[in-house]
């Protein structure tokens, strides 16, 4: 099992943009059949902020999900175009 959590913060007039395109990525990453979880979050107390938390069966699986169309549509031609800052980590799970 693996976890990736990815912090970004988007350009100020576009957080109706990011939650437009992260309903759109949940909506299709959820039907990938190695996601276990897939939660798109906005902070409250800066709204510019946002966070993915995901959750696969395997490393494959989240390569799987980063090369699938959805990914190139919502993130690559969409997020990546208001996103000021971002960060990635990646985690397994503690047996």
């Amino acid at each position: 099992m693996v976890v990736l959590i990815v912090h970004m913060t988007v350009k100020p007039g576009t957080e109706e943009e990011c939650i437009r395109l992260c309903r759109a990525m949940v909506e299709e990453t959820r039907k990938e059949p190695g996601c276990v979880q897939y939660i798109a979050h906005q902070s409250t107390e800066n709204p510019l902020s946002f966070c993915f938390y995901e959750q696969y069966v395997d490393e494959a699986a989240l390569r799987s999900h980063s090369g699938s169309e959805h990914f190139a549509k919502y993130i690559k031609g969409g997020v990546d175009a208001i996103v000021a800052s971002r960060t990635r980590e990646l985690f397994t799970a503690l047996s």
